[in-house]
């Protein structure tokens, strides 16, 4: 694979999160884009308007036409496609060699001096935010975010190749492909049990993504994390440390203590605990590739956030709605104690789209136990995402586990007559799968009805 010499670039499964922006990267360097997805989005209408070539039926794609034998042709696909899907495995029997994104990263990442934030959680958030820093204070760097930056309406940004960020996924293992420069570990809780079968080898894995870390490299882990490591956090042991905490609906403010002295008054447009230690955990790093305090300090003030992610849709007097991408037990607590930090009078309402049946199915217990803290639960049927059923692992099960006499198993179509209906001030909805695709077409049926 040389990435130097491309010509062409086809693409299986473009309109994901982390594909897109990869094929983003190739327009910007007038590589031909080609890809597949099955569903057309505002991502893959963006990627066309760029200039790339999509096709949403398989059937229409003429795989005769790109040459097998032309290194200058390179076929990606993410591992959510299936081996024995369609067009996958017409690429394979025409002799193509095929990647997997994190194998291109790989390579794409050998140019630059590397910064891989790694984590179950809170990775989206910190590499938006030190990807923002990066661009206010005018470094040459390139950024893969998984998730839509509110600052830039895109999941990437490019100005240069001295630096890359990358946000290191450790589903499929893909972050082991990375031999990172600089490092950061946000979280460590147990999910993806379909690839690690226990919490053992998720650990393990993330020891092998810290041990390739570059001689010399720089380390920095959550207090939380049981790795070896720098430490940011609250707690007496963190060599990064937020103190003098405040946070309201609208932003949080904290100081930061740290190895050479201290940054007062650090105010970011996210409310939350976990959005400070995201903060602090970008602001690390920033402080470590030498940009100064007052640049920090200045692209803290206008970060905007990450789309779904805690997201408020309607803010009004009588009613709030916010949208958040948890879906993992450990995510849904940290939305809860954000939601009692700022309305601690009112009762709260969650609509949770469960992701996953093999999550659903691992985490059972830990997903009611975080979904029975709320007044009200509305839950949706579990989004299959590229999983086929689990027999027997349903919403319905879950739904019986939740400790809670306010609760519903509903279609997505029920999911604002169900909200006016229970009358709570404060709703909030969950989920990785297709229900933010719902949030627009609930906020006008609510804000109709106030």
């Amino acid at each position: 694979m040389n990435i130097s010499s491309l010509n062409s670039v086809f693409f299986i499964g473009i309109g994901g999160i982390g594909m897109s922006g990869l094929a983003k990267y190739f327009l910007d360097k007038n590589v031909k884009v080609y890809g597949y997805d099955k569903d057309s989005s505002f991502i893959t209408k963006d990627l066309i308007n760029k200039g790339a070539n999509i096709f949403h039926n398989y059937i229409d794609i003429d795989i005769s036409k790109f040459n097998s034998n032309d290194d200058s042709n390179l076929i990606i696909y993410t591992p959510a496609v299936q081996m024995n899907h369609p067009l996958l495995s017409g690429f394979v029997k025409q002799g193509f060699d095929i990647f997997k994104r994190a194998e291109v990263i790989e390579q794409i990442s050998k140019k630059s001096k590397c910064i891989a934030i790694a984590g179950t959680h809170g990775k989206t958030t910190t590499t938006s935010i030190l990807a923002h820093i990066f661009n206010e204070a005018d470094f040459s760097f390139l950024a893969f975010v998984g998730g839509i930056m509110e600052n830039y309406n895109s999941n990437y940004i490019y100005s240069g190749d001295d630096y890359i960020i990358v946000e290191a996924d450790e589903f499929d293992k893909s972050f082991l492909r990375l031999n990172p420069d600089f490092a950061c570990i946000t979280s460590m809780d147990v999910d993806h049990l379909d690839v690690y079968q226990d919490s053992t080898k998720l650990i393990e894995a993330f020891r092998e993504f810290k041990n390739n870390l570059k001689p010399g490299g720089f380390i920095l882990s959550n207090e939380n994390v049981e790795i070896d490591s720098i430490k940011y956090g609250i707690g007496n042991d963190a060599k990064y440390k937020a103190v003098n905490i405040n946070h309201t609906s609208q932003y949080s403010k904290f100081d930061l203590q740290h190895i050479n002295g201290e940054i007062k008054n650090i105010k970011v447009q996210l409310p939350g605990l976990h959005n400070i230690m995201n903060t602090v955990a970008a602001v690390t790093i920033a402080l470590e590739v030498g940009i100064t305090e007052e640049l920090i300090l200045n692209a803290i003030s206008t970060f905007k956030g990450v789309e779904r992610r805690f997201s408020y849709t309607i803010n009004e007097e009588s009613l709030v709605l916010i949208d958040d991408y948890a879906h993992h037990p450990e995510e849904i607590k940290q939305v809860y104690s954000t939601l009692k930090s700022i309305y601690p009078k009112e009762k709260l309402l969650v609509v949770f789209q469960p992701h996953l049946f093999s999550r659903t199915r691992d985490l059972m217990d830990e997903f009611a136990t975080e979904l029975s803290k709320f007044d009200a639960v509305i839950l949706l049927e579990i989004y299959p995402a590229r999983e086929k059923p689990i027999h027997g692992i349903n919403s319905k099960l879950l739904l019986s586990k939740i400790d809670l006499e306010n609760k519903i198993l509903c279609s997505k179509s029920e999911i604002s007559n169900l909200i006016k209906g229970i009358g709570y001030k404060i709703n909030v909805t969950l989920g990785a799968g297709d229900i933010g695709n719902e949030v627009q077409q609930i906020k006008q049926e609510l804000e109709y009805a106030i």
